[in-house]
């Protein structure tokens, strides 16, 4: 499934809204939100419109509605395959991210990611040169470093090493093993670096029920989960964690099967959690959906997974000013199709652009309040 990545025009919004300042990072909380036993909310710090303002007001309206956001950003191979110890742009945007959470009194997690947003059977970003394999050193070097990077400066009490990783695994069988071996790698640095931080992968929970049937599915049936790939990680995944867009599946919420999350329950007794996710609240080309499915999605996941949720992202906020995103994207010189591909996503926010809410968020913050 193709979906969003967080823009890097954000990051360079967020490096000017925070002056640079690549120290005095803000403590985390005594009393975390991560220690309350209730379920922790939070949303990416993607900004409905791409402008300073928009960045600042996303982040005051987040305290309003969640406890963290959840920081995602590509591998920068050049700047971590020699080490940890070094000055980049990214460690600096990364910072300022951080920085921006902590001043709106917001917690972080963290997800290391080295696949493209918009494909994920697909690298990002590699060097000229570089194999796109997770068996080539310096792809191994430098996704350790980072990870090892962000877990000595920032010490999140959660931390993803792949988002959606079966999407990936599906699309080349022949390199899974070795993302597995390279995790494992980095769990036990991280263990001992920081034994308190909980480490992750993400699974895109409707492919891993193939619900979107592709060729090297083989004879796999829709709702036949490939638990073989989550497991493939035991012992060694702290949690469990998925993300979720059914309205490419269920062309409204009710439709929802009132079992459809429930076998992540019965198959692990770990906490679980959701790392990304959302229901569009308006029609996307042939899917016809309203505000009233968004809330019957919120409703199927809080019913079904609730109980045992660590921590829950919806994805947006805000919905997108698409308008806004796509004069930036041409003036970057974009390619066009990443505009179609941002608009399938855009109105899964739980908030109008304009910052109107929809009956979502009245949902939302009832879930979070009790």
């Amino acid at each position: 499934m193709r979906r969003f990545i967080l823009f890097f025009f954000i990051l360079l919004l967020l490096s000017l809204a925070c002056n640079g300042g690549a120290q005095s990072i803000p403590p985390t909380p005594e009393n975390s939100v991560f220690d309350s036993g209730k379920t922790a909310y939070g949303f990416f710090p993607s900004p409905p419109e791409v402008s300073l303002d928009s960045v600042f007001q996303l982040f005051k309206d987040i305290n309003q509605h969640g406890d963290f956001v959840l920081i995602q950003q590509n591998t920068a191979w050049e700047d971590f395959v020699n080490g940890t110890d070094s000055e980049s742009q990214t460690r600096t945007d990364l910072i300022n991210q951080v920085k921006l959470a902590r001043q709106n009194d917001l917690e972080y997690i963290f997800v290391i990611d080295a696949l493209n947003g918009l494909n994920r059977r697909d690298f990002i970003g590699l060097p000229a040169g570089w194999e796109a394999s997770f068996a080539n050193p310096n792809v191994r070097s430098a996704y350790k470093n980072y990870a090892l990077w962000v877990v000595q400066n920032f010490h999140p009490r959660y931390l993803g090493l792949a988002s959606e990783i079966n999407t990936y695994m599906d699309a080349h069988p022949d390199d899974a093993q070795n993302f597995i071996s390279l995790y494992n790698e980095i769990y036990a640095l991280v263990k001992a670096e920081a034994p308190e931080t909980q480490v992750f992968v993400s699974f895109q929970w409707d492919d891993l029920n193939n619900m979107f049937p592709q060729p090297e599915e083989g004879n796999r049936q829709k709702f036949d989960t490939n638990w073989g790939q989550v497991e493939a990680f035991e012992p060694n995944l702290d949690l469990w964690v998925i993300s979720t867009y059914p309205y490419f599946i269920f062309n409204n919420g009710t439709q929802i099967p009132a079992d459809y999350y429930t076998p992540l329950l019965s198959l692990t007794s770990k906490p679980v959690a959701i790392a990304e996710g959302g229901f569009s609240s308006q029609a996307v080309g042939a899917i016809q959906v309203t505000p009233e499915d968004q809330v019957a999605y919120l409703n199927a996941l809080h019913e079904q997974l609730g109980s045992r949720l660590v921590f829950w992202v919806n994805t947006l906020l805000n919905d997108f000013n698409l308008d806004s995103y796509a004069e930036q994207m041409k003036k970057d010189g974009r390619n066009p199709q990443d505009v179609l591909s941002l608009g399938a996503f855009a109105y899964i926010g739980l908030r109008n652009f304009d910052g109107s809410p929809k009956p979502t968020l009245e949902v939302w913050d009832e879930m979070r309040n009790r």
